[in-house]
């Protein structure tokens, strides 16, 4: 696989490349000036699971703001930066664990290397940044458009723009909202560079179309040994892009633990609130660090036995519903203890 041969890469205290674990990461939409509510979001943000952190940096007041930052979170904060390499000198003075940069829109050589030199002498690592919707002209009049070649020879550039000032600790991500272009331009990319892949669909979208487009994106370059660290960016609370990128990972086979929950589709036998007990099992499980797997599933018909690969299930009937473990019915519940019931026998595991 590509990812087992990438560089590994230090962001604080966590690495990735060379093998190790795929981090998720998100990014946050306060405003980066206020500390507060910033400090906030992260922290949430850390206990449903993302593991890198990524802040807009689009004023000096923000840049100052993540040395307070830094101080209430646990995780790597990554300053995201353009136009003004000043921001970016500053966010590596603040204690940022790693930057985000397109060295193509913050000037000229001298402004880049002295971002380059700043990043070196802290040795925390640099992020080249390079999207579909900002290729560059010439290579956008090479190509006869938007092309995945043109979106990797531009990375590429950048990445060794880098290396002839001196510095190889480098993570690249090559964005694009459409998602075969995305797919086709990592499977390139990974056939030319060491450097880890931050990979992800940019401006997905919502949080429907934007599911679908990350989950087969990303699965198409995931499933290849492609990729170190992913973003899955939807339009919406950032706490929902970590739920979508654990559960990629865990269906793809690339990250265990954590509960998982399956239900069955609605139809004429189901004789309870399915989808809103389906919805609320999903939440109610996602503190319980186990790993299992939880089945919901609307009728006494077919129940039990569509449930019988789940390590625990319930099953919905008029006004009550069946717990079942292993296969087995245990005891049966009224409709408005199940959750309850379920999360008791969650809590109190035992094969």
């Amino acid at each position: 696989m590509y990812r087992d041969k990438t560089k590994i890469i230090q962001i604080g205290d966590r690495v990735i490349g060379g093998g190790n674990p795929i981090l998720i990461q998100s990014m946050t939409n306060t405003k980066t000036e206020d500390v507060r509510a910033t400090a906030q979001q992260i922290r949430k943000l850390t206990a449903a699971g993302c593991e890198i952190i990524r802040c807009a940096v689009p004023t000096m007041e923000a840049a100052r703001a993540l040395k307070e930052i830094k101080k209430e979170i646990s995780i790597p904060l990554v300053a995201d930066i353009h136009f003004d390499y000043k921001l970016a000198l500053a966010a590596i003075e603040n204690g940022a664990d790693k930057i985000r940069i397109n060295p193509g829109n913050i000037g000229n050589a001298e402004r880049v290397k002295a971002v380059v030199d700043a990043a070196k002498e802290r040795k925390i690592p640099i992020r080249v940044g390079v999207n579909s919707g900002s290729l560059e002209k010439n290579l956008v009049e090479k190509y006869h458009g938007v092309t995945a070649e043109g979106l990797v020879e531009s990375a590429l550039e950048k990445a060794g723009m880098i290396e002839d000032m001196g510095y190889d600790q480098l993570v690249i991500s090559i964005k694009s909202s459409d998602v075969m272009m995305c797919a086709r331009a990592h499977e390139l990319i990974a056939k030319k560079t060491v450097y880890p892949l931050h990979v992800g669909i940019t401006e997905a979208g919502t949080l429907l179309s934007g599911n679908i487009k990350s989950a087969i994106g990303l699965g198409l370059i995931l499933s290849q040994g492609i990729g170190d660290t992913i973003r899955v960016s939807l339009t919406g609370d950032p706490q929902e892009e970590i739920k979508s990128a654990k559960l990629i990972l865990r269906t793809l086979g690339l990250r265990t633990g954590g509960i998982e929950v399956v239900s069955c589709p609605t139809c004429g036998r189901t004789q309870i609130d399915l989808i809103s007990l389906a919805n609320q099992v999903e939440n109610m499980v996602a503190d319980i660090p186990l790993s299992l797997k939880v089945a919901v599933m609307g009728c006494v018909v077919n129940g039990p036995g569509e449930a019988k690969e789940a390590d625990l299930g319930i099953a919905g009937g008029i006004g009550e519903g069946l717990l079942i473990k292993k296969g087995q019915v245990i005891r049966k519940v009224p409709e408005d203890q199940l959750l309850s019931a379920l999360r008791e026998e969650l809590l109190n595991w035992s094969e």
